[in-house]
């Protein structure tokens, strides 16, 4: 929390409108001043973040995926793409090739900006909020959170929900593994949850 309200601080002090402005104003100068890195091109950042939810429920009801790709479209500001099953799955009802979800990769300005909504606005609002895990990342500096619900998103009016869902949004770096990626996602504002 502490981290979240420091950024916050020195976004509004430095008078800087983005997340992407905090990190080359103040995130890089300060690697390179600690002496990790010679050369601004070889600091970790941000490479890509991925939105997707899973609709197991379209197998049943495909007009569902529909509104889970209009919810998801006004959460990011891009277009949905409609994820399909890789494989039949007869436990599941699942055929190949069956629509069962939707996903949106995020580059350049529109990722610093859903990164600086999620981090300022969106999971504050989340209910006894002490932090989020550090250990989910995946051993090659990506770091994946979940979410259980859409309502938390303030794009998303409660009364038009039909069905909540929730959705995975993975952090994508160019950090060579799982420490620094923590430590960049830190200095972004990442709320981690203190070790005990």
């Amino acid at each position: 929390m502490m981290a979240q309200a420091a950024t916050k601080t020195a976004v509004k002090q430095r008078g800087l409108s983005s997340l992407k402005g905090f990190y080359d104003e103040t995130v890089i100068p300060a690697y390179l001043q600690e002496g990790n890195y010679t050369n601004r091109f070889q600091v970790p950042r941000l490479k890509k973040v991925i939105v997707n939810v899973g609709m197991g429920e379209a197998v049943q009801n495909v007009k569902l995926l529909d509104i889970a790709a209009e919810e998801l479209s006004a959460i990011t500001g891009q277009r949905p793409v409609i994820t399909r099953a890789k494989k039949s799955i007869a436990g599941f009802k699942i055929r190949q090739g069956m629509p069962i979800g939707c996903k949106v990769t995020l580059r350049g300005a529109r990722m610093y900006e859903f990164m600086e909504r999620l981090l300022h606005a969106v999971l504050p609002r989340i209910r006894d909020f002490r932090g989020v895990s550090g250990k989910a990342f995946d051993g090659r500096g990506n770091y994946t959170l979940g979410l259980k619900e859409q309502l938390i998103f303030p794009e998303i009016k409660y009364d038009t929900v039909q069905t909540v869902h929730g959705m995975d949004i993975t952090i994508v770096t160019t950090a060579a593994d799982d420490a620094a990626a923590k430590d960049l996602l830190r200095r972004l504002g990442m709320p981690f949850r203190e070790a005990r």
